[in-house]
């Protein structure tokens, strides 16, 4: 019998080397985070971007022509809908003074219900306000800080997606080569044939039901009668994008537009509930039909993953952290020490399919 030569260290020695290797990576994509995190994002955007490539490839363009045609498409889509979020936010700034007089108002009005009530002095609730007011001052000027470099960053990535769908095939044998030292292999093939099909079928899905969503929320403001609904519908669409911490805030935004552009109560109450029903129908009927069923990734793992990755790198870690843990729980189910890793990232046991030939794998990336 041939004789088995690895080495095998008991579970006190592994872990620490385990843990030493994760928080060695945790690190590494913190500090460059800003180097890291445009090349993911254009990576899923060019695996989105893909079968457009692949219409045009079949249509007879030239394959030059048609990667260029790809990304201007998609940086057209994306500025198309930056560009709607920018003049309705614009239209909404010219109402800003409006707004903060009634928060004027409301402050004044709380200050006297909780000093009948409760004894609170004025200069005591004026603390708090101050406080809170300087903190949500520093986390504002946090965000815009965030989005300019954000917006630096983007520049650079229909740059990366160019030459992302220009040295596709490169990259592939890299990484073939690199896991398992032959040009093709069943397993690589496999696992970078999966990993396509759900980040595709993850961001498809995802802007399905993001869509959906827009609509929802747009009608529920319309009928209620919430100004800018149609900015706020799709705003808390696109912050859904954020796996369950996006959905409180997406609730937020549009009560405090009630709350402060109507008289009463009764608008914020409607608008909670309006949303609350659009959650339900979301959470249980969207996102388990549309997107879930792409990503089988457990609820406490992808909140603890929405949590590190804005720990890591902010809003775009937070975006990031479903697609990478999709990845990574489809690269553990086939690497046979890395299964328990797997079975503990995902939802329900998942039936593996047949196994395709590694060159018609290879055909389809």
């Amino acid at each position: 019998m041939p004789e088995n030569n690895e080495l095998k260290f008991p579970l006190y020695v592994k872990a620490p080397l385990v843990m030493l290797g994760v928080a060695l990576v945790i690190f590494t994509l913190h500090i460059a985070s800003n180097i890291i995190f445009p090349l993911f994002f254009a990576a899923i955007l060019a695996i989105l971007l893909h079968p457009v490539e692949q219409f045009l490839l079949r249509c007879g363009v030239p394959r030059l022509l048609a990667i260029t045609l790809t990304v201007i498409l998609g940086v057209a889509t994306l500025v198309g809908l930056l560009y709607f979020i920018y003049v309705q936010a614009a239209q909404l700034g010219a109402q800003l003074p409006q707004f903060k007089a009634r928060l004027i108002q409301t402050s004044l009005e709380l200050q006297q219900w909780l000093a009948s009530r409760f004894g609170i002095s004025n200069q005591r609730l004026m603390g708090w306000l101050r406080e809170a007011g300087s903190r949500t001052t520093t986390l504002a000027g946090g965000a815009v800080t965030a989005i300019s470099g954000l917006l630096v960053v983007a520049t650079l990535i229909p740059v990366y997606i160019f030459l992302l769908l220009l040295y596709k095939r490169r990259l592939i044998d890299f990484l073939t080569q690199v896991f398992s030292g032959r040009r093709q292999d069943t397993n690589v093939a496999e696992v970078l044939h999966e990993s396509k099909a759900t980040i595709q079928s993850y961001m498809v899905g995802l802007l399905i039901e993001a869509s959906i969503v827009a609509t929802l929320n747009t009608v529920a403001l319309l009928i209620i009668g919430v100004p800018y609904a149609l900015l706020l519908g799709v705003v808390g669409a696109l912050l859904n994008f954020i796996p369950y911490i996006g959905g409180l805030v997406a609730v937020a935004l549009p009560m405090l537009m009630a709350f402060v552009s109507t008289d009463g109560y009764g608008p914020v109450m409607a608008v909670l509930g309006a949303y609350l029903l659009i959650q339900f129908i979301d959470n249980h009927y969207l996102i388990p039909r549309i997107v879930a069923s792409k990503v089988k990734v457990n609820a406490l793992v992808a909140i603890v993953g929405v949590l590190v990755g804005n720990s890591i790198g902010g809003v775009a870690g937070m975006f990031l952290a479903l697609p990478v843990i999709a990845i990574l729980k489809i690269i553990f189910d086939r690497i046979e020490p890395l299964k328990p890793w797997g079975l503990l990232l995902g939802d329900e046991e998942a039936t593996r399919g047949r196994r395709r030939k590694p060159q018609a794998l290879m055909e389809e990336m």
